[in-house]
C-alpha cells in the first residue's frame, strides 16, 4: 500500500511539474511573439493561408471525387438497363433462333465459316466458326430463364466434348441466365472455358467484340494451345 501511495504522489508531482513548465513555456512563447510580432505575423499569415487553401482544395477534391463516383455509378446503372433492354428481344427467341442469333454475332465480329448445328446430339457444339487468325471457335448455347443458373453438369458435358470431340481452340459457353453455379464457374476456369452469363451476353448484343469478352468470361483464348491456323 505504501509503495502504491508513493507512486501516486510521484505521478501527481510529475504532472504538476509538467503543467508548470508548460505554463512557463507558453508565457515565454507569448513574450517572444510580442517582441518579434513584426517579423512573425507575415510568416504566420502565410502559414494560415496555406492551411486554409489546403482545406479548400481538399474539400473541392472530395466533392469532385464524390461527383465522379456518382457519375460512374449512374453510368453503370444505365448500361445495365440498356443491356437488359437489349436482352428483351433475345428472351423472346426460341432456342433454335437463339443459336442462329449467336452465330450472327460471331459473323458480325469477323468470324468465318460459321455454322449452326440446330439439332440434338451435336455434343455441345451448337455454333462452330473460326476467328480471323484461324483459331477454332466452339460455342455451347443455353437458352435458360434469367433466374436460372448453369449447373456443373451442364459445364461438365461441354468440357468433355469442346476440345476432345471438336478440337476447339476457344470454347465458349453462352447463356441467357444470370449466373453459373460456383462449381460450374470453377470448372470453366480450370478447363479454360469462356463462360458468358447474361450480363456479358448483353454487352455482346450491344456491340462489344467477342475478343474483348473472353478475358471477362475466362482465360481460354486458345492462343497458347493452338497448333496452326485452320
Amino acid at each position: 500500500m505504501a509503495t502504491r501511495r508513493r507512486r501516486r504522489r510521484l505521478r501527481k508531482r510529475t504532472r504538476r511539474h509538467l503543467l508548470g513548465w508548460g505554463g512557463v513555456a507558453a508565457v515565454a512563447a507569448v513574450v517572444w511573439l510580442a517582441a518579434n510580432w513584426a517579423a512573425v505575423w507575415p510568416v504566420l499569415a502565410v502559414v494560415l493561408g496555406v492551411i486554409a487553401m489546403a482545406g479548400i482544395g481538399w474539400r473541392l477534391w472530395r466533392a469532385h471525387s464524390d461527383a465522379v463516383g456518382q457519375d460512374r455509378k449512374w453510368r453503370a446503372q444505365e448500361e445495365a438497363k440498356a443491356r437488359e433492354l437489349s436482352m428483351t428481344e433475345v428472351d423472346a427467341l426460341s432456342w433454335q433462333d437463339f443459336e442462329a442469333y449467336v452465330a450472327d454475332l460471331c459473323r458480325r465480329d469477323g468470324c468465318t465459316k460459321v455454322v449452326v448445328s440446330g439439332k440434338s446430339g451435336d455434343l455441345g457444339a451448337d455454333v462452330i466458326g473460326y476467328f480471323p487468325d484461324g483459331r477454332k471457335l466452339v460455342i455451347q448455347c443455353k437458352k435458360y430463364a434469367p433466374e436460372r443458373s448453369v449447373s456443373s453438369q451442364d459445364m461438365q458435358k461441354f468440357v468433355g466434348t469442346a476440345r476432345l470431340e471438336h478440337g476447339a481452340d476457344v470454347a465458349v459457353f453462352v447463356t441467357t441466365c444470370r449466373t453459373f453455379t460456383k462449381a460450374a464457374q470453377g470448372l470453366a476456369l480450370r478447363q479454360n472455358i469462356v463462360a458468358l452469363h447474361r450480363d456479358l451476353l448483353g454487352s455482346w448484343v450491344k456491340g462489344a467484340h467477342l475478343e474483348t469478352l473472353i478475358p471477362l468470361g475466362g482465360r481460354g483464348d486458345g492462343r497458347a494451345n493452338r497448333d496452326s491456323p485452320a
